[in-house]
């Protein structure tokens, strides 16, 4: 039986260990990373909205990392929007250049009222190479 490993990267440990919860948990081959937001080194939102989504795409990168895997690995993720008919070219074209590797992965964009004062949100599945 697998056993789970609770993934962290380097800094933001107290954020994690505040709300109880894991960066990501590697199970098996598989990586199941928490919502990143754009949050500033304080831990407050970025107000610019698209540096928000590029700080959430920043610290996904650094949970991937952390885990030995790259935006390569990612096979899903979801993203949530506080006004997704405004918000959606800029997430996309945010997107787009990061994951910029073809096949890209599942993307799932889901629009919400709430999330604790940002306005985006990103979460993925990625599979952990056998080689790292």
């Amino acid at each position: 039986m697998t056993k789970n490993q609770a993934i962290f990267p380097a800094g933001r440990h107290d954020l994690y260990e505040q709300h109880r919860y894991s960066a990501a948990i590697k199970s098996g081959d598989l990586l199941f990373v928490s919502g990143q937001v754009g949050s500033r080194e304080d831990g407050t939102p970025e107000p610019d909205f698209e540096r928000q989504v590029q700080l959430a795409f920043d610290n996904l990168k650094a949970v991937l990392d952390a885990a030995g895997c790259t935006y390569d690995d990612v096979v899903d993720i979801t993203t949530f929007h506080t006004d997704p008919e405004s918000q959606f070219d800029v997430v996309a074209a945010v997107r787009q250049r990061n994951f910029t590797q073809s096949p890209h992965p599942n993307w799932t964009a889901v629009g919400v009222t709430w999330l604790s004062g940002f306005d985006f949100e990103i979460k993925s599945i990625a599979r952990v190479p056998a080689t790292r």
